[in-house]
């Protein structure tokens, strides 16, 4: 009796979650039928005639569509390699200091600007790289010429990378670091006894110790290959970087909410999670192949 009171009491305990992933997960899906209507608020689900195919095909007649894959290909792609590369040298840095208070503080610093959303984050990027912001003041009185970062398409995917790497790398460092505190010590001792140098322990010990943890993280990352970052892009971009910041997201939110292509954009945000279910189900398997990583 006891263990079935206990049970119950978990069930209760999940209860919440049940209900928000119900309400916010699973009854959405309905609107996926969207995607094959010519959908219209006024006659509503029942009332929109159907066209089958007809969004997805006028879809890929759209030059948009070709430049928004890309975009979003594109910039997710190096944002995965820097949210690897980058956490995983700055770990490797900060496991080499010895001081223990400065590495605590130099920690503490760098990620605090993850728990900071892209609408207070995006302001302060936007102040900094304006054409009057410090970054420029700095550039005309080293001689050079203003550079309107947020205004040249050239320039977005850049500062959309730069940036978001910024955010999360301390973050994300703590997960090497945390892989790095699982060598042992006697790995170290053995190899300064045979007369390892630091560096040679680097290379010997320390990075085959955590290239498990980098293949897993690099491996989980294709799966959001298809996610760019709608918050960070949306507070970033402009009418001027469209044709090199526009991303599936923001193109979407653009057709449905603005200029209400409900069909059209529904058609674009179910072909983008269609392509991701497949990349994290191959994600995965790649993760249990070459990582031994297993959800089950």
């Amino acid at each position: 009796m006891k263990q079935k009171g206990l049970t119950r009491s978990y069930l209760l305990m999940l209860l919440p979650g049940y209900v928000w992933l119900l309400m916010f997960s699973i009854v959405p899906m309905v609107g996926f039928t969207f995607a094959f209507q010519d959908f219209v608020p006024g006659q509503g689900f029942f009332g929109s005639p159907w066209v089958g195919l007809n969004n997805f095909t006028y879809l890929f007649s759209l030059d948009d569509s070709k430049s928004i894959f890309f975009n979003t290909i594109y910039i997710s792609f190096f944002k995965i390699l820097g949210g690897v590369v980058v956490p995983l040298v700055f770990a490797l840095l900060l496991n080499e200091m010895r001081v223990g208070l400065a590495k605590k503080w130099i920690q503490t610093i760098v990620y605090l600007p993850h728990f900071l959303s892209w609408v207070i984050l995006g302001g302060i990027m936007l102040d900094i790289f304006s054409v009057t912001g410090p970054i420029n003041k700095m550039i005309v009185a080293a001689g050079g010429k203003l550079i309107p970062f947020f205004a040249r398409a050239d320039l977005f995917p850049t500062m959309a990378i730069a940036s978001d790497v910024w955010k999360e790398f301390g973050f994300n460092a703590v997960i090497y670091l945390a892989a790095l505190t699982g060598i042992s010590p006697s790995l170290y001792e053995s190899a300064s006894i045979d007369g390892a140098s630091r560096w040679q322990q680097l290379w010997r010990i320390t990075i085959p110790g955590i290239a498990t943890t980098a293949v897993l993280l690099s491996v989980l990352g294709l799966g959001n290959v298809l996610n760019a970052g709608f918050d960070q892009i949306f507070n970033l971009y402009n009418p001027l970087t469209y044709s090199t910041g526009d991303i599936i997201d923001t193109w979407v939110y653009r057709s449905g909410l603005l200029n209400l292509q409900y069909g059209l954009a529904t058609a674009a945000g179910l072909l983008k999670s269609v392509i991701g279910f497949v990349l994290i189900t191959l994600s995965y398997w790649l993760a249990r192949r070459y990582a031994n990583y297993r959800i089950f």
